[in-house]
């Protein structure tokens, strides 16, 4: 598998309203168009989402599905849209919900278990603190490699500048992920991230210690911020990591769960030189890593279940329930795992 994965807000579609449910339907759609989907996969999209929209209002009051676009691959794996609905309602009994026709307050009543089929990708998560439940689509007759990795990105107060920059390269078994927070918020923190990021895609293999030196030398002149970049190597299970400021980073395995420490500075500014952070044997654990605009006490066993299912519904879970609501905010989750070819 070889991509690039470019840093992209999530697009935020309320549902609140009955008015609200035919407005998600027609931007999916438009998305799954757009994506290159014929009729009939975007009537698959057009259903679930329409079930989705109206579940939320039904058995939550209110809500959110997060949408967006999820890029082909090189080796011909097509393009899809990822759906994720997001409320804090009471929860639900998954495995009820699961028979085609079970419909609680009536809703279409399709069933999850009938979304599952609508979806080639699927999974949920559900407790009195509320439920996530993700869909990936992708064309039918298309080849079909979902990543294991799950990214939600909010600008402070919904502006179209969000300080916060992403950016992930695979090439076969190596993966190479880059996180920075410009200092601040809105375009000129947005101008600081996009230089650290442009740095990042010249060359995303580079030892990490060398290309934080290029972004901190791209980053100069603007008001700087905080990076961090990992390095999984999926053939060795070592993970490679180097971060100033303030971007989090964990992982999570089956018995522990270890913080990954950055050093203090300003990347474009100022800081300390250090060196890498090796970690071996993490094949099979979660790397979580996200900004400041995220709350750091979390701790993903206070949910019982979550950390086993997809990184997406991770990352949606912690953004809904850990957002501090006054910066720009990130969440990247990623399975270390071996990666297709």
């Amino acid at each position: 598998m070889d991509l690039n994965l470019h840093s992209h807000l999530t697009q935020v579609l309320s549902v609140e309203d009955i008015s609200q449910v035919g407005h998600a339907r027609r931007m999916t759609q438009k998305l799954a168009e757009q994506a290159g989907f014929d009729e009939a996969d975007c009537g698959r999209v057009a259903l679930v989402v329409t079930e989705l929209a109206s579940n939320i209002l039904k058995h939550a009051s209110s809500g959110e599905l997060h949408v967006r676009a999820l890029p082909g691959d090189v080796s011909g794996a097509a393009p899809g849209v990822e759906v994720i609905a997001i409320d804090r309602g009471k929860g639900f009994d998954v495995q009820s919900c699961m028979a085609d026709g079970f419909s609680t307050r009536g809703t279409q009543g399709i069933g999850l278990g009938s979304v599952l089929r609508q979806a080639q990708v699927f999974d949920v998560h559900s407790d009195p603190r509320g439920s996530v439940l993700l869909a990936r689509f992708f064309p039918r007759k298309s080849v079909v490699k979902d990543l294991r990795m799950g990214i939600t990105q909010h600008s402070l107060h919904d502006d179209p500048a969000c300080g916060d920059v992403w950016e992930v390269a695979i090439r076969g078994q190596q993966v190479s992920i880059m996180m920075i927070d410009g200092l601040g918020h809105g375009p000129e923190a947005e101008e600081a991230g996009m230089a650290g990021a442009r740095a990042f895609i010249r060359n995303p293999f580079a030892d990490p210690g060398v290309l934080l030196d290029d972004l901190h030398f791209d980053m100069r002149g603007s008001r700087g911020g905080a990076a961090a970049l990992a390095q999984f190597d999926g053939a060795s299970g070592k993970l490679r990591f180097i971060g100033i400021g303030n971007i989090g980073a964990t992982l999570i395995g089956q018995d522990k769960t270890r913080g990954i420490p950055s050093h203090p500075g300003i990347v474009g500014l100022q800081y300390r030189k250090t060196a890498p952070i090796d970690y071996a044997d993490c094949t099979g654990q979660l790397l979580i890593m996200f900004s400041d605009g995220l709350q750091s006490r979390w701790n993903l066993r206070d949910y019982p279940g979550l950390m086993y299912r997809h990184p997406a519904v991770i990352a949606a879970v912690l953004q809904r329930d850990y957002n501090r609501g006054r910066d720009d905010v990130t969440v990247l989750v990623m399975d270390l795992e071996m990666l297709d070819d």
